[in-house]
């Protein structure tokens, strides 16, 4: 106990001395760069194309996380042959009930997996949101 109360009684001492000690060097001094006129602004988000509507910041995430896990189950795929396992998702699924497709993406039904324990409850508020701008699909 002794030797632990010297040692810090000595870094005490000697704590205040070596901060001191170790004071940063200024630079030297650099010319300036000629200005460079600046960049012209990007949009934040790729304009949709017509038809489509303009998705906000939460539809967009919604977008991505569908894409992520919903879609190899819920669209059609191009590339295949093979059916897809779960219905096409759009505005009208579930009746249109967010509340509904809230509960559904949480709890899951017995042949979807829930997904409260993969998505955060605003993740899955913003996929709801993003449903919610899918339209209906064609009849086949």
């Amino acid at each position: 106990m002794k030797r632990c109360a010297r040692f810090v009684a000595l870094l005490m001492l000697v704590g205040p001395a070596g901060a001191l000690a170790q004071q940063p060097t200024p630079a030297p001094a650099v010319p300036a760069a000629p200005a460079v006129p600046a960049a012209p602004a990007v949009p934040a988000a790729p304009a949709a194309p017509a038809g489509e509507p303009t998705l906000s910041d939460k539809e967009l995430l919604g977008r991505t996380l569908f894409n992520q896990s919903c879609v190899v189950c819920h669209m059609h795929m191009q590339i295949t042959n093979a059916a897809h396992f779960g219905p096409p998702l759009s505005r009208d699924s579930l009746g249109g009930q967010e509340d509904i497709m809230r509960e559904v993406i949480s709890n899951g039904t017995p042949n979807m997996p829930g997904f409260k324990y993969h998505f955060d409850p605003r993740e899955i508020e913003a996929i709801v949101a993003y449903l919610k701008t899918r339209p209906v699909p064609a009849a086949r």
